[in-house]
């Protein structure tokens, strides 16, 4: 019997109501790890093939190998092509290599943020996005001088990072989001309640991790079992269900792999039937 596939997702999502994504992003930690490469040209190359691939939305931030990631996307891209978005973060310093640790003093992200301009070479970041809320400074603080800074022209629009749901109905009090970055896959869907509120709202939701760091690979129950129908990766097959599940939803797969890339980004193509989301659903 022939099964119809399900209506195809949206392509594209406007984030912040104007810049206009397609909806499989690419997350940029990877190209550097924790400090940049000796030899930084392969991840040169992975850049540069995301954006030949249609990738037009790339995620970075100030902790990224201290810096040395956004400084490698300025290597690799710029001049940047007119319809590239580049998002940063700040708000989350690393003391020493294994540790992160929340930091939204005022001071400091407006710092960071001059910082990141330079580094990036441009004069205004797109999407500006807290990394984390510092429990030790007062939320509307933190927020307020990320308006501050798009107030001034240094940034567009205002982001999260993992956030609760109560964190994002309190931040959206103070000043408006355009996006939440959570841990959010086919296998790890603690921030289900805060996805349903960016639906509703028309937020972004950038699911970081969206491939559950290569066990999606070697899956052997559904995701596995519906990769192996549509003859494709079970990566890929997770990518595409996120794309499926929600229109606000623009997934930033990152990898050091252009071969990989390419699978990630071809889950674009990839159609599922009503019972292949529901097996994962």
């Amino acid at each position: 019997m022939h099964i119809e596939p399900m209506a195809r997702p949206a392509r594209t999502h406007l984030i912040g109501g104007e810049l206009n994504v397609n909806r499989l992003g690419f997350g940029a930690m990877r190209l550097t790890g924790w400090r940049r490469p000796a030899d930084p040209a392969p991840s040169i190359a992975v850049a540069r093939r995301a954006v030949e691939l249609g990738v037009n939305f790339i995620d970075t931030a100030d902790s990224y190998a201290l810096g040395a990631n956004e400084e490698l996307l300025a290597e690799a891209l710029y001049p940047y092509p007119a319809d590239l978005v580049i998002a940063t973060k700040a708000g989350q310093s690393r003391p020493s290599e294994p540790e992160w640790r929340p930091l939204g003093r005022p001071e400091y992200l407006k710092q960071q943020a001059e910082l990141s301009l330079r580094r990036l070479r441009v004069e205004r970041i797109d999407l500006f996005q807290l990394h984390r809320i510092d429990p030790l400074v007062p939320l509307a603080d933190q927020l307020g001088a990320l308006a501050e800074l798009r107030d001034a022209g240094k940034i567009r629009h205002i982001g999260l990072s993992e956030v609760s749901l109560a964190q994002l109905d309190e931040a959206r009090t103070i000043v408006e989001i355009a996006s939440v970055q959570n841990l959010y896959n086919v296998s790890d869907r603690r921030h289900e309640e805060v996805l349903d509120r960016c639906a509703e709202t028309g937020i972004a939701f950038v699911p970081w991790l969206p491939i559950a760091r290569g066990e999606h690979a070697r899956d052997t129950g559904p995701l596995g079992e519906v990769a192996s129908e549509l003859g494709v990766t079970p990566a890929r097959v997770a990518l595409a269900w996120l794309l499926y599940r929600s229109p606000v939803m623009v997934p930033i797969p990152g990898t050091s792999s252009a071969a990989h890339l390419e699978d990630n980004v071809a889950a674009a193509e990839l159609e599922l039937t009503a019972a292949q989301y529901a097996r994962l659903a």
